[in-house]
């Protein structure tokens, strides 16, 4: 029973903790999500809670670029087929939505044609986009995307 209790609060207070670390991408073997993951924030003038992203040259580097992202399709609405969708770098349990990773871990994903969900990592190819003035709202677009497939592993 103790071991049980230690178990728990173990994790629980690892959670926590977790939330206050830079993150270092540790997912599918990718160039780009390393680049995402290097942004950085600042308080927004007036409201210390609201969270500017500052991108670094790097990122400013890839932006209007055609670049490739593996991920976890995550569905903005329901339906056989999307046109747009989440993809996190991080699977669906410890996606930006669930309190585990940052902004930084998605990207919001317009595609060309409509696609049908993917149960399973996939990759994508698309145009990015910086977002920095929406701070309900998230940082990266991929526009005229399309999906090249599920990632084998």
């Amino acid at each position: 029973m103790i071991w049980r209790k230690w178990l728990f609060w173990t994790f629980f207070l690892h959670a926590f903790a977790s939330g206050a670390q830079n993150l270092t991408y540790n997912g599918f073997p990718s160039l780009n999500w390393p680049v995402l993951y290097s942004v950085k924030y600042k308080p927004a003038p007036g409201d210390d809670e609201v969270k500017i992203p500052i991108f670094n040259d790097k990122l400013r580097a890839l932006e209007g670029k055609s670049i490739v992202l593996p991920g976890y399709m995550v569905p903005a609405a329901n339906g056989l087929k999307v046109q747009e969708f989440m993809l996190s770098s991080l699977p669906l349990n410890a996606c930006f939505f669930c309190g585990v990773g940052g902004p930084e871990t998605v990207v919001l994903v317009k595609l060309k044609r409509a696609e049908s969900f993917y149960d399973k990592p996939i990759e994508v190819r698309g145009i990015l986009r910086l977002l920095p003035d929406d701070p309900d709202g998230l940082i990266y677009v991929l526009e005229q995307s399309e999906v090249l497939g599920e990632i084998d592993f």
